[in-house]
């Protein structure tokens, strides 16, 4: 009997101690749980969720100088302005809807003046008088594109082009970045932007002289091919023999792609047949003039070596000069461009820039120079 009696004792202790336990466990829970919660904390099935903070919750702690800050969204850009990178980081800068214009100044000789001021020019944007923002009078490499007619007619004239075409090229800037393109009756890009000398006459050399004359489609594939450099001067050198006969574009057509915003100029050299003079003549000398280019009608294919010097010589010696439009871009359409140059000490001064552009039709992505 003894021994069952201190069994049942021990059973009982031992049921209190456990309902005592379980009693206070279970208060703890109850504590510890958020108000209006039914779920506990580890369960499997919560998810983090992304979400704005209250609005009592402290800022993050800012890092310490030399620390990456950490990763957040990108907020939206202050309004006018637009991203840019500043040595890896990313920045917002105040964006200048900026025209930039390439001019050669020459006197009544037609010499060139290399050593004018800002003061000594002026700027008509639709006949409007526009406030000069930036000025620049150095040499600054080009991106540049060598279009070369590889038609029928030309197969006996392409040893001293390209002769010429690498001499232009070595008069150049050492930095300018050069591409070459082939045309018939269609367009090849036979090197890309390159200023090794070795590639650029591989890609002359290659003549095939066959089939037609495509000349517009050419110089407005090569304008988009520019679109791709870095650099923002851009020149196109074409040098043909005839009149445009297999071309998709009309010579409007082609005039408007080239005049785009931040277009390149022309600067062309027609080697022409009296039958065919004309025409040729006329549309060599509109792409170039409403470029800001040059138009050269040698009589002789022995003059076209000194031509790529004049060339050379013309690029590297222009002013650079920059001006903010009074009526904004998004306005869009053509606007016609005019420059005059006036200072002490000369007389009748001409100012050989791009006639106008047609607002708004490219960004230039490039570096500025």
């Amino acid at each position: 009997m003894r021994r069952r009696n201190s069994g049942i004792r021990f059973l009982v202790v031992l049921n209190l101690f456990l309902f005592i336990l379980l009693t206070v466990t279970s208060g703890a829970q109850q504590s510890s749980a958020p108000a209006g919660s039914s779920a506990p904390a580890s369960s499997p099935s919560a998810q983090p969720q992304i979400s704005a903070p209250p609005a009592s919750q402290s800022a993050p702690a800012q890092p310490s100088p030399g620390q990456p800050a950490p990763s957040q969204s990108a907020s939206p850009s202050p309004q006018g302005q637009a991203p840019s990178s500043d040595n890896g980081v990313f920045v917002f800068k105040q964006e200048v809807e900026e025209v930039v214009l390439h001019a050669t100044v020459v006197d009544s000789h037609d010499h060139m003046i290399m050593n004018l001021d800002r003061g000594a020019f002026t700027v008509y944007e639709n006949n409007q008088p526009q406030t000069i923002t930036s000025f620049r009078r150095e040499d600054v490499p080009v991106a540049m594109g060598i279009v070369i007619d590889n038609s029928g007619s030309m197969r006996e004239k392409r040893e001293k082009v390209n002769k010429a075409a690498l001499n232009l090229v070595r008069a150049s800037n050492p930095q300018d970045q050069v591409f070459v393109v082939n045309f018939n009756d269609e367009y090849y890009l036979d090197q890309d932007f390159t200023n090794n000398v070795g590639k650029l006459r591989t890609a002359l050399d290659k003549v095939e002289a066959r089939g037609g004359t495509a000349l517009y489609d050419a110089l407005v594939a090569s304008a988009g091919q520019l679109k791709n450099a870095k650099l923002q001067k851009k020149v196109l050198f074409v040098v043909t023999d005839g009149e445009d006969n297999a071309s998709r574009e009309t010579l409007e057509q082609a005039v408007k792609r080239l005049q785009e915003e931040n277009g390149p100029s022309v600067y062309a050299i027609g080697l022409l047949g009296e039958e065919r003079a004309r025409r040729a003549r006329r549309a060599l000398e509109t792409l170039a003039q409403s470029t800001g280019g040059i138009a050269f009608l040698p009589k002789t294919l022995d003059d076209v070596d000194e031509i790529s010097s004049t060339v050379a010589h013309d690029i590297r010696s222009q002013y650079t000069i920059g001006y903010r439009p009074t009526t904004p871009r998004s306005v869009g359409g053509y606007r016609t461009v005019r420059v005059e140059a006036r200072a002490k000490g000369y007389g009748k001064l001409t100012v050989r820039t791009r006639s106008g552009y047609y607002a708004g039709t490219e960004q230039n992505p490039g570096s500025g120079n």
